[in-house]
């Protein structure tokens, strides 16, 4: 965790990423750089390394009779750190056009009623949100417009919005296989050479670029917000 004024906004980095060496955390390190040279004081949240359990429990499964039910010390301090937050960006890896299940069950566990939602004034109002999944799909491959819609759909309306963020987008980054794979009219896997030496490179440094793009947007029309 970066310290910086007392006033500087937070920005929430959660990673969802069993490897710290994958691609996934490299994203979100760089991810994290760019909100920090923004001004941002990063707040840096590996799910794995930290140890979360995403499996539900009877502490923390919610009590529709009462919304002020006092959850388990883990969920509250997840809680407080979304709080302590302006703005949550999540980084992960699409897992059948969704995210990985430590961060399914961080959202089950953590984002639960009474806290980010079931209350006519939310807590989480005006904190804005930008999910990255890094999918293996092609850009040129016909399910990337579906799986965008099915993203935006599942994250964006029936998480964010619902629990009163401001804004919230997904930036969807293909192309992060070394080996392309798409499934044809007919069913069959089709799996590609593997890229390697200076098309490699090529081919992350290009989503490197896409991401940061993603997120240098998404600090912009914060300022814009503001």
């Amino acid at each position: 965790m970066t310290q910086h004024d007392n006033h500087a906004r937070t920005a929430l980095v959660v990673v969802a990423h069993h490897r710290t060496d994958s691609l996934t955390a490299h994203t979100a390190r760089r991810a994290a750089a760019r909100l920090e040279a923004a001004g941002y004081r990063i707040d840096l949240l590996d799910l794995h390394a930290e140890g979360f359990d995403p499996r539900m429990n009877t502490s923390d499964q919610p009590d529709w009779g009462n919304r002020e039910k006092v959850y388990s010390d883990e969920a509250h301090a997840h809680m407080q750190r979304i709080l302590d937050s302006d703005v949550v960006v999540a980084v992960f890896p699409v897992y059948w056009q969704s995210v990985p299940a430590i961060l399914k069950g961080w959202v089950d566990r953590v984002w639960n009623y009474g806290f980010a939602y079931g209350r006519s004034k939310p807590r989480l109002a005006g904190k804005r949100m930008l999910w990255l999944g890094l999918a293996g799909a092609t850009a040129d491959d016909p399910i990337v417009e579906g799986m965008q819609s099915v993203l935006e759909t599942n994250l964006s309306e029936g998480i964010a919005y619902y629990c009163g963020f401001s804004h919230s987008s997904v930036g969807l980054l293909t192309d992060a296989e070394e080996r392309p794979q798409r499934v044809d009219t007919e069913g069959n896997l089709l799996i590609g050479e593997a890229v390697a030496g200076a098309e490699r490179e090529a081919q992350y440094a290009d989503l490197d670029l896409r991401a940061r793009e993603f997120v240098e947007r998404f600090v912009a029309e914060g300022l814009v917000a503001a």
